[in-house]
């Protein structure tokens, strides 16, 4: 059979529930299901100012680029290391991409059960991908396995820990939108979603299944350029009425409204709430705003130490506020929770919250009388 053939049947077991007829004896589907397309490994590393100057693109974004573009920048990164205290080793790879962050985030933080619906390709990356998300507690069952390669990512982070993200997905393996079936999402409350216009398809497809089994969606903006470029097709996604919850940071709320008279991201704000029952937008270190219905909540950040990485803050943001809503928790109380699970994974380098980060995000929850996941030990 080979290893492909075992490591697929790792992930998709003869008799699993979503083939089996009588399921009866089965575990529940998880409560939270992602859709990342295509799986992506990220490279993190602290890098010096010259090396970002002299790589195509805004600064602080993200921005597809070619495989030899990402090995040319990984080739690079040695070269421009940013020494960091107790930070060993100096160039992480991890399993990475948005939704990735926020379900193995929802999964090892918050104890929800969480899973992940996409492709890997049959490779080291792959292979690192599963590893690290099965290692967290993602339900892998919905991830086919398919021949070639899986996608990667530079995640560059300077001295002052803004990341700006150069990911390479041209040649990666990807879950078409007709692979896509009812059986993967049934059960779940929750799928979680990134806009990007070369998933356009499989977002489609996705929500169109969601609203099918009764499940709510949640997306998030991506990148300022993501916004930019693809503005009308995320208008449409947006006034189509399918979006349950969004999460903007501030540029991307910016970017969306641009072309309004006022542009700030209280406006954008009730822009998103006049098509989604949950509104937010992420301000950094200045906290959050946030709506439902007629109910306005502004929260501060948590915590006062300086960002080491920035990458991942909105993603676990999410998972702290999906987190909230899952257990029924007040507008204000979600928002203090992503703030919580936001402020740990800038604690340290990468998009993974590391255990001593957990427990620094426990302990700001109970102090600050929010409801603590009930983790299995």
């Amino acid at each position: 059979m080979g290893a492909e053939g075992e490591l697929r049947r790792t992930l998709f077991p003869l008799h699993h529930p979503l083939r089996d007829s009588d399921a009866r004896n089965w575990p529940l589907p998880p409560a939270i299901l992602g859709l990342q397309p295509a799986a992506l490994v990220d490279h993190v590393a602290r890098v010096d100012w010259s090396l970002l100057d002299r790589i195509p693109g805004d600064r602080g974004g993200s921005q597809q680029v070619a495989a030899e573009d990402l090995n040319h920048i990984l080739s690079e990164v040695k070269a421009h290391i940013l020494p960091f205290p107790n930070e060993i080793p100096p160039i992480i790879a991890i399993a990475g991409g948005s939704v990735a962050n926020t379900i193995r985030g929802m999964a090892a933080g918050f104890g929800v059960s969480s899973g992940i619906i996409g492709a890997c390709g049959d490779d080291e990356q792959g292979r690192l991908f599963i590893n690290n998300m099965s290692f967290s507690g993602v339900d892998l069952s919905r991830l086919r396995m398919k021949n070639g390669s899986t996608g990667q990512c530079a995640c560059l982070v300077d001295a002052d820990g803004n990341r700006t993200m150069r990911p390479c997905l041209s040649s990666a393996v990807k879950l078409q939108a007709d692979e896509l079936k009812r059986e993967d999402l049934r059960g779940a409350k929750w799928l979680i979603l990134r806009y990007a216009f070369i998933n356009l398809e499989q977002i489609k497809a996705a929500i169109r299944i969601a609203k099918q089994e009764g499940v709510s969606v949640s997306m998030d903006l991506a990148s300022f350029e993501m916004v930019r470029d693809y503005r009308s097709h995320l208008i449409d996604l947006l006034e189509s009425g399918s979006i349950d919850l969004c999460f903007a940071n501030e540029d991307e709320a910016k970017e969306l409204i641009s072309r309004e008279r006022k542009v700030d991201p209280e406006a954008a704000l009730c822009f998103l709430a006049k098509h989604c029952k949950w509104a937010v937008v992420t301000l950094g270190p200045r906290g959050c705003i946030a709506k439902h219905g007629n109910e306005v909540v502004r929260v501060p950040a948590i915590g006062d130490t300086h960002a080491v990485d920035a990458t991942g803050a909105g993603d676990l943001f999410a998972s702290g506020f999906l987190y909230g809503l899952v257990k029924g928790l007040c507008l204000e109380d979600c928002c203090k929770v992503g703030s919580c699970s936001g402020g740990a994974v800038v604690r340290a380098l990468g998009g993974e919250v590391r255990p001593e980060n957990w427990q620094w995000m426990y302990k700001q929850m109970q102090t600050g009388g929010l409801l603590l996941p009930e983790l299995k030990n």
